[in-house]
């Protein structure tokens, strides 16, 4: 299996400006985020930084991590990794693994449970399932209820019938507790077939992506599925806030700094 991770960045940012290039323990967000991959995948999987700007392509290179400059108009990560997954040549048959640049925490081993989700998919439908993702038990009332949590509801097959910020699916009956059995919070790692990201690339934007702003909305509007593997555990938070920044970097102070990337 020829599989590409790729970690799209982006320099502007409106609740925390300049994120990928925030210090985490010494070393940028971005390549954090890149060594954590690496502690898991390095020597299976080729690992590349998708930037829009040249300040991180160049604290990648110092860090002995592969990057990409891509265009600085793409709309969401996922157009920049298809873009990535262009300039890089990779055949349609090849996985990629999206993950997100500010995850520096993320359990590397859901990259697995991604991929794996789109074989499982495939063997239960019949026919390709080219995109996978994971989600998680949500296990608090404010947590369904908040906006900035994203819902996912599930099929039989574990194929994704909505995403969505609000409460979903609803309890009627027991509006003021948590659904049992417990609703699921979507983890925002992809995994797709290079073929498909070609595809994604030249799909236009649906009323419901724009609505929920929630990318992944384009490619169920359009009629593609989307397995998703569940997992049991909570994932550790991303960084979209400079409380959650701080947050972080005391996690990443009390737990052992994962191995650097291999020279290159």
């Amino acid at each position: 299996m020829a599989l590409t991770i790729v970690i799209p960045a982006r320099l502007a940012a409106v609740r925390l400006p300049e994120k990928p290039l925030a210090d985490i323990g010494g070393a940028p967000m971005v390549v954090r985020v890149a060594q954590r991959v690496a502690s898991v995948w390095a020597g299976r999987a080729r690992i590349v930084v998708a930037a829009d700007h040249d300040r991180i392509l160049d604290v990648c290179r110092d860090f002995g991590v592969e990057a990409l400059r891509t265009d600085t108009n793409l709309t969401t990560g996922t157009d920049r990794v298809a873009q990535a997954a262009a300039m890089l040549g990779l055949a349609d048959d090849d996985f990629v693994v999206n993950v997100q640049g500010d995850e520096p925490l993320i359990d590397p081993t859901l990259i697995d449970g991604a991929l794996q989700s789109m074989n499982d998919a495939t063997q239960a439908c019949g026919e390709p399932v080219l995109m996978g993702t994971a989600a998680h038990p949500i296990g608090t009332l404010a947590d369904f209820r908040s906006p900035g949590v994203v819902k996912v509801v599930v099929d039989a097959r574990s194929l994704a019938l909505y995403f969505s910020r609000a409460q979903i699916a609803f309890a009627r009956d027991t509006p003021d507790a948590l659904p049992n059995p417990a609703p699921l919070r979507h983890i925002g790692i992809y995994a797709f077939r290079a073929g498909f990201l070609r595809t994604f690339s030249q799909l236009p934007p649906a009323p419901i992506e724009r609505t929920e702003s929630l990318e992944q909305l384009r490619v169920l509007w359009h009629g593609y599925r989307i397995a998703v593997h569940r997992t049991e555990l909570t994932p550790e938070p991303g960084v979209d806030t400079p409380e959650d920044l701080e947050r972080v970097r005391r996690k990443w102070a009390a737990t052992s700094t994962p191995p650097c990337l291999p020279s290159t």
